[in-house]
């Protein structure tokens, strides 16, 4: 199995999201043996946010006439959708700023939401085209806003944009009030962890039918 695990929050060492991330990918690891694991760190090294010289994503033939800095964000955009797609699962760690997703992540997104690779048009509308893997969330929020609140605009958009790219298995591993108090947060991260046990005891099985099949 090949992981993808993310991080985007810029906390360091405080991070709750991270902390948890870090706990679903070893549980994962624990239960499928032989997982191979790919690192991508946002709030260190996340792609530069769209603009006129990365809104095309274009390469070989279709590259030609691009200046030197358009090229060099094509290869950015191919190498994050490649391995995007190249991925099995895909562990996120997504933290509420300000009811929706950091920045950074964002910038991740708007690189691999490519037409052609992720998704396609069609005439009876879009069509994913990353569908077979397994997307986990770890949502973390220093509030408490339950499934289905106005103000998220963090597992909502993520649920859209990942269903989006075809992708029909999305969990979520949430975190909420951890700004809330130390009881409210290691209640959370608790609860966490339940859901964490879960879905590892998933993919456990969902391996075992693979190899039987």
């Amino acid at each position: 199995m090949k992981l993808l695990h993310i991080d985007s929050s810029p906390l360091a060492g405080n991070s709750v999201s991270r902390e948890l991330t870090r706990r679903t990918v070893a549980q994962l690891q624990a239960t499928r043996p032989g997982t191979t694991v790919e690192y991508l760190d946002l709030a260190v090294d996340a792609p530069t946010h769209l603009n006129l010289d990365s809104l095309g994503f274009r390469l070989g033939a279709d590259a030609e006439g691009l200046t030197e800095v358009q090229r060099r964000e094509n290869i950015v955009s191919e190498q994050l959708v490649s391995q995007f797609l190249a991925a099995d699962v895909v562990v996120v760690g997504a933290p509420m700023y300000n009811f929706s997703v950091p920045s950074q992540l964002k910038a991740w997104i708007d690189r691999v939401a490519q037409a052609g690779r992720t998704f396609k048009y069609t005439e009876k509308g879009p069509v994913g085209l990353a569908a077979g893997k397994t997307v986990i969330v770890v949502s973390t929020r220093g509030g408490a806003y339950g499934d289905e609140s106005a103000a998220d605009h963090q597992e909502s958009y993520l649920k859209t944009v990942f269903g989006f790219f075809g992708v029909t298995d999305i969990r979520f591993v949430r975190a909420e009030g951890v700004a809330m108090g130390d009881a409210f947060k290691a209640k959370a991260i608790e609860a966490a962890d339940v859901a964490i046990q879960a879905h590892a005891g998933e993919a456990a099985n969902e391996g075992k039918a693979a190899i039987r099949a």
